[in-house]
């Protein structure tokens, strides 16, 4: 027992790296980790040949079972009612884990189908051969192949613009101007007829909010300082913009209209309606 529990302590990282970027939660990610311990104890490991892949197997089985019911059988929580696993959420141990994998990257990935998420995570991310995958999904080879290449684009986003890298550099300072409220950088970004628009899930407001004039906006970007401490760098429907996270959960999405080099417009997007309808995909 103590050979077994060995071997298996020397896999668990590994394993729950996996399991987390594919269920995007730590308890969850746990439990998966947890369900494999219980089949390796249940098992001859002399039936097992390769312990690694055997292992990696379980737990992205497990967690294609997961991806699937929580989209088959989605649970909403009630107002002021912990979501499922919130009892054990280490909110520490999320932002860790969040940080380290990138919370944009986290958000994207839940936008992808259950199958098209562990292709991806087990490939790109763990370097796991398509034709060891492929038993998992119940796919051949070629179509475990095509379905990590269509997540690969959903993840990294279309073609850019010619002048992306100019946009992200303006939306990039806008972030670090905003969580160090710096006020000149702020009114050095912002065009002298700049906008906000913010919707009525955005706000303390139950009205949509608008915003006109750089000194409005300003006051209104140092409010948001520490939400956006929170936040980080993406396309939105292939434009730099900001996702904000809450909980691990997207909560907000500030998209850009730049001219030149100063910032026209921001659109403040929360309604979930709209979030659930945009292209995000993260900027390498």
């Amino acid at each position: 027992m103590d050979a077994l529990t060995e071997r298996f302590e020397r896999e668990r990282p590994r394993l729950r790296a996996a399991a987390y970027r594919m269920l995007g939660s730590a308890a969850e990610a746990d439990d998966a980790v947890q369900e494999a311990w219980l089949r390796f104890h249940r098992t001859d490991a002399a039936e097992i040949g390769n312990v690694p892949a055997w292992l990696t197997t379980v737990v992205a089985r497990v967690c294609l079972s997961a991806l699937r019911a929580r989209r088959n059988h989605p649970e909403e929580a009630l107002d002021g009612q912990p979501e499922p696993g919130d009892e054990r959420r280490d909110p520490a141990q999320e932002a860790e884990l969040a940080d380290e994998v990138g919370l944009a990257l986290l958000v994207v990935l839940d936008t992808l189908a259950p199958a098209e998420r562990v292709a991806f995570v087990l490939h790109d991310m763990f370097a796991v051969p398509f034709d060891e995958i492929a038993p998992m999904l119940g796919k051949t080879p070629a179509a475990t192949r095509q379905l990590a290449s269509r997540a690969r684009r959903r993840v990294k986003g279309g073609t850019a613009a010619e002048d992306l890298p100019r946009r992200r550099k303006v939306v990039e300072a806008f972030l670090a101007a905003s969580r160090g409220g710096d006020f000149e950088a702020l009114i050095a970004l912002l065009d002298p007829d700049v906008v906000l628009h913010a919707d009525r899930f955005a706000g303390p407001s139950p009205a949509p909010i608008v915003l006109r004039g750089v000194e409005s906006v300003r006051r209104g970007a140092i409010l948001a300082s520490e939400r956006a401490r929170a936040s980080e760098l993406a396309l939105v429907d292939g434009a730099p913009g900001l996702l904000m996270v809450r909980d691990g959960r997207l909560a907000v999405v500030l998209a850009f209209q730049i001219d030149g080099d100063r910032i026209a417009g921001i659109e403040v997007i929360a309604d979930p309606d709209r979030l659930a309808k945009l292209e995000l995909a993260v900027i390498g």
